[in-house]
């Protein structure tokens, strides 16, 4: 056993999940990574084969079965794309629901610590800028993105009962918009799609007017932004995000310039429900954690497009 202890990651061959299981890794930690693979990909994690590492396929929905000691559940198991959450709506608030009860039974039965990924779609389309961990949020209970949204919020609920009724040290981090290489070509958000579309010199679609913010976090700040709230006393819920907010229009011009494409902007209609307005308040993370975020966009942005250059055909 690796000597820091041992952490459960549900969620674990998605995107966050494979980048935390190999930075906890590096650090010296053991890790479980659990995932049914609804949208993971074991490919995100074949790497981390041989190490301090165990894979187990399990739905947490159903049930989590963990052999030995725990001394961390980190969960991060949901569809996390409006792509997703559209085609997997009732998976989605299982995993949020049901899947959260799960991890934190296990974190209960195992005398673990236990940390929530949530999300800044807690804040639905948000009447405050930037957004506070202090603000309620504005969100429709029954629109088509709601079963995300809601999946989230109450995960945070349950998160807070059990830390109040059992005295579990629990941890909620609210994420924002998050790129970097292991991001499905395919899951809809604007990275990888404009990358995608760039690569092919089709045309780059955006939605709206492209006036619509949104404030990009590249994977590795945000991983650390993670493993410091782990590492903490605090409960949260903290905001890790990077406060750079920019247009969805700047962002596909951007892409398309560094990957040097033909690519020109379509516009079409707006989803309903799409957040205008995207920027979190990261006073507590700076204050609470020392953290903020160090990776530039276009820094950022370089990585991530020779990731997609090697997936895009």
């Amino acid at each position: 056993m690796a000597s820091k202890g041992r952490i459960v990651i549900t969620g674990a061959a998605g995107f966050l999940g494979s980048h935390l299981a190999e930075t906890l890794l590096d650090m010296d930690y053991a890790i479980v990574g659990v995932d049914n693979l609804i949208t993971g990909d074991e490919a995100n994690i074949a790497h981390l084969r041989g190490r301090s590492f165990e894979f187990s396929k399990q739905n947490v929905s159903d049930h989590i079965d963990i052999d030995g000691p725990v001394n961390s559940v980190l969960h991060f198991a949901s569809p996390a794309s409006p792509i997703d959450y559209a085609e997997l709506p009732i998976p989605t608030l299982k995993v949020g629901s049901l899947g959260t009860h799960n991890a934190l039974g296990l974190a209960k039965a195992k005398g673990a610590s236990f940390l929530l990924a949530s999300t800044s779609e807690v804040y639905g389309d948000p009447l405050e800028h930037p957004q506070k961990e202090t603000y309620w949020g504005n969100v429709n209970p029954i629109g088509p993105r709601s079963v995300y949204d809601e999946a989230k919020r109450f995960a945070e609920a349950i998160t807070f009962a059990y830390h109040r009724q059992h005295g579990i040290d629990t941890k909620i981090v609210r994420i924002f918009n998050t790129y970097g290489p292991r991001m499905r070509v395919n899951d809809g958000r604007a990275v990888p799609a404009f990358a995608s579309q760039a690569l092919r010199n089709e045309d780059v679609t955006i939605f709206g007017d492209g006036s619509q913010t949104r404030s990009f976090t590249y994977v590795s700040d945000l991983v650390d932004g993670i493993i410091r709230l782990m590492l903490s006393k605090e409960h949260g819920p903290i905001n890790i995000g990077n406060p750079r907010e920019m247009t969805i229009k700047e962002i596909a011009e951007t892409i398309i310039r560094m990957t040097g494409s033909k690519s020109q902007l379509i516009n079409k209609p707006l989803p309903k429900d799409d957040p205008k307005q995207r920027k979190p308040d990261i006073t507590l993370a700076r204050t609470k954690l020392g953290w903020e975020p160090k990776v530039a966009l276009e820094q950022g942005l370089v990585t991530t497009l020779e990731y997609f250059r090697t997936k895009v055909h």
